[in-house]
């Protein structure tokens, strides 16, 4: 399927680090560079603290990674980026790989307001881990 006829997606994220459950910076810019722009509701659902072992893309992606730059001094990032985009695998997982260059912001805050403003619906089910964020229309920002 094209990404112009997604509807909605689905991620698996840790509980932990920049894409945690709690981080508002990590909700605010699914909405603003993912949601938003593509049109997309994209729901999240956050592994546990120390439960992201059960994470499929732990197996089926890094394993891949490893193997195929076993041995190769990873001594600059356009090599780490040139190994992990380059990842096939016999399934017909093929990895896509780009270099963020800079950082996120240190110190980077979302408002209160900023968060009224996010079309963040809370699942019932563990509600701090598992929500959805559906793209704003014109009328709403």
């Amino acid at each position: 399927m094209r990404m112009d006829q997604l509807h909605s997606a689905f991620t698996l994220a840790d509980a932990g680090g920049s894409n945690s459950c709690r981080s508002r910076v990590w909700k605010a810019q699914l909405q603003e560079q993912l949601c938003d722009p593509c049109g997309l509701a994209v729901t999240v659902c956050h592994y546990p603290t120390g439960c992201s072992k059960w994470n499929p893309i732990e197996h089926r992606l890094f394993s891949a990674i490893s193997v195929n730059w076993a041995g190769v001094p990873l001594r600059t990032f356009d090599t780490v980026v040139r190994y992990i985009g380059g990842t096939v695998t016999a399934a017909g997982l093929r990895v896509t790989a780009l270099l963020k260059r800079g950082g996120n912001e240190t110190g980077e805050r979302v408002s209160d307001a900023e968060m009224r403003r996010l079309r963040l619906a809370p699942h019932t089910v563990c509600p701090a881990w598992n929500y959805t964020l559906s793209p704003r229309t014109n009328w709403e920002e």
